[in-house]
């Protein structure tokens, strides 16, 4: 049986999906250009994107670089969060995310 106004319902929810989902990748993009520019702040963000795997897969090693790279510009809550998920990585883990830090830092 179709009911005209359960569908139509439905298509609004669904269509509202695909706009937040739209506008989470906007977003994910727009504070990755803004941490590769070296902004501290977005820096923290993305690291947090990553490690909740908000809008993307969890990722601790990316934001572990990430956090790394913040809290060597002043970001507090950086260092915290860094150490927090360390907790979470094998020694190895952490030596590849300081590594990118460092590269990324000198490619500055």
């Amino acid at each position: 049986m179709f009911h005209f106004e359960t569908d139509k319902y439905y298509r609004h929810v669904i269509g509202k999906k695909k706009v937040m989902a739209q506008l989470d990748t906007d977003y994910i993009e727009a504070q990755l250009k803004l941490a590769e520019k070296g902004a501290p702040e977005d820096q923290y963000r993305v690291g947090l994107i990553y490690a909740t795997g908000d809008g993307v897969p969890a990722d601790l090693i990316t934001a572990h670089k990430w956090f790394n790279l913040a809290a060597m510009n002043g970001v507090i809550e950086a260092r915290e969060s860094r150490a927090e998920i360390s907790m979470d990585m094998a020694p190895d883990e952490i030596a590849v995310a300081q590594k990118l830090a460092r590269e990324w830092y000198l490619a500055q």
